[in-house]
This record gives structure tokens, sequence and C-alpha cells, in this order.
């Protein structure tokens, strides 16, 4: 382990829960107003994890108001609260790019029987 990797593995979190694209998700994220902090939730399927180690990421992406909306969360950021695993998600490709193409029932991903 180089000494780069050694700094980096103090900011690593050990609370964040092991799930995969097609798994549904809801993320608290720490959100500053002015002097306030209040806690935010985004709930909805992940299409994809980028990276490895302090710069991994995860793509979230979920319907609102008939609109899709994708957000890309830094898994070690200090911002976000708590990750929940809400939904296991059966899917065969690690991106799930396809799914910006379909609404309705057409978007549904099958759910994981463990």
């Amino acid at each position: 382990m180089n000494a780069i990797d050694e700094i980096e593995a103090a900011y690593l979190r050990d609370d964040v829960p092991e799930f995969a694209p097609g798994d549904t998700v809801r993320v608290d994220v720490r959100v500053i107003e002015g002097g306030r902090e209040r806690i935010q939730s985004f709930e909805g399927v992940v299409i994809a994890k980028n990276g490895g180690g302090i710069r991994e990421t995860f793509t979230v992406r979920k319907l609102s108001f008939g609109v899709g909306v994708e957000r890309i969360f830094p898994l070690h950021a200090p911002i976000i609260d708590k990750i929940e695993v809400l939904r296991r998600g059966d899917v065969r490709r690690a991106k799930l790019y396809y799914l910006r193409d379909r609404v309705g029932k057409a978007a549904r991903i099958k759910e994981r029987r463990d």
C-alpha cells in the first residue's frame, strides 16, 4: 500500500451497505440552506457505479412529477448521511442507461430473490 492509499483509507466510510445497479435506494443528503442544515431524501434506482476507493460514485435515477431526475453521489462523501437499500433488483448489466428511454411498466426492474 503506497502513501496515497494510506491517506485515502482514513476517509473511507465503513457504514455503506452493499448495493448494485438495479437496486432501489434511499439516500439521505445533508443540505445547508442559509444557516440551517436539514436532511433531504433522494429515492430511486441505482443505474451505475463508477470508480473505486475514495473516488467511487453511484448514479441514482427517479421520476419526479413525470420528469426523470438523475443525481450522481460520491459514495464516501460526508454530505451523505445514510444510504438505505429498499429493494434488490435483478439485472444483467452494470450500466442501466437504457432506462432513460423507457417509461411506465417498461422501466420496471425484476426483484431479486435471495
